[in-house]
């Protein structure tokens, strides 16, 4: 049988080609004769440019250093694609994971800004911005202000970084920004929320990046008073993405916001591995009701379903029922006994999960 093992990245604990290799080494100690086809995918987060590294011919790593959500010096790592296309990845310039501590009202999305200039300085005519896993709750603003926008008070000055900073905004000075690209800017995104709203960017993600009630409000007045300053559309799907960097990306320079979980899988031949495969894996750090909107396992699970394909589903922790084609659920958690322990040897969990998915009857799962 071909096995077809797709998931993203278990985030914080395992990156999704080593999820895949482990999955994939349970299942072959139980079935060694079957075909084993890895497809680590990503949806606009972390991995991103892992996934587009191993799916484009002659895509090459460029490394530049930027200034991290904190304000420190990180390395951030972005590609250089055929036909003049840079891909950069907000995770690796500005993510959750470079911050020691939470700061959810100081947090800047700078070194996005600082790596798409990089990119635009080597040559780049278009760009691919992989969005997720933000620290900040800004608006985009940090990165709008390192390729040349103001934001400013009501006295005139600029603000400082943070989407803190923002509940003080009284005019936005884009006199001074760059141009874009002349291929445009397509931002990969794995949310469909709106800017505001008790579905946007603060109410819903800022509480993970560490934001108790009243700093959700803060933020949320901080987003408002820049859909004020710059119009555009913050109910569009994804406007909320990132801490509000698509909507800003995309009302300050044109950005066009597409999910990156269906895109990428078709970049990395997601459709081509499913021909004739007998069942396709899938996983994520937590399956819930977020995950069919635009996250790789919501993805992943409608392919299947397009091409007749029975699934199987690995999650660190699922908190949502699985849909009915789904023909098996392994919760790492339930195995480790407890999501503490999963996360910290993920790898020996993804194996064992193969290993359940593989000693069932095979007839039972297709």
């Amino acid at each position: 049988m071909r096995v077809v093992i797709a998931p993203d990245s278990f985030k914080g604990s395992i990156g999704a080609a080593g999820a895949a290799a482990a999955l994939a080494s349970g299942w072959s100690a139980v079935r060694p004769g079957d075909e084993l086809i890895c497809l680590p995918l990503a949806d606009g987060g972390e991995g991103t440019l892992d996934v587009l590294a191993a799916a484009v011919p002659g895509a090459r790593w460029r490394r530049t250093r930027v200034t991290g959500p904190a304000g420190q010096p990180v390395a951030c790592d972005w590609l250089e694609l055929p036909g003049g296309t840079a891909a950069v990845e907000l995770a690796r310039a500005s993510g959750l994971p470079l911050l020691a501590a939470p700061d959810p009202l100081g947090a800047q999305t700078t070194g996005l800004g600082q790596v798409i200039g990089h990119a635009l300085d080597a040559g780049a005519r278009q760009l691919l911005v992989g969005l997720g896993g933000s620290a900040a709750t800004d608006g985009g603003t940090g990165a709008l202000a390192a390729l040349g926008g103001r934001f400013l008070d009501q006295a005139g000055d600029p603000l400082p970084p943070g989407g803190g900073a923002l509940a003080r905004l009284a005019a936005a000075d884009l006199a001074g920004l760059r141009p874009p690209p002349p291929g445009g800017i397509r931002c990969l995104t794995d949310v469909r929320a709106p800017l505001l709203g008790p579905a946007g960017a603060a109410a819903v993600f800022g509480p993970q990046k560490g934001a108790d009630p009243a700093q959700v409000a803060r933020l949320e007045a901080g987003l408002a008073r820049l859909a004020g300053c710059l119009g555009g559309d913050p109910a569009a799907p994804g406007a909320g993405a990132a801490g509000g960097t698509g909507y800003g990306l995309a009302a300050a320079w044109g950005a066009v916001i597409t999910p990156g979980a269906p895109e990428l899988g078709q970049l990395a031949g997601l459709d081509r591995a499913l021909a004739g495969a007998g069942l396709v894996i899938t996983g994520e750090g937590r399956y819930d009701r977020t995950s069919g909107t635009g996250k790789v396992a919501g993805a992943v699970l409608a392919a299947a379903a397009t091409a007749g394909v029975p699934a199987a589903l690995v999650a660190g922790q699922i908190a949502d029922r699985p849909p009915l084609a789904v023909r098996a659920a392994v919760a790492l958690a339930d195995l480790a006994g407890g999501a503490g322990p999963a996360r910290a040897d993920p790898g020996r969990w993804l194996r064992l999960a193969g290993r359940r998915l593989a000693v069932r009857d095979p007839a039972a799962l297709a």
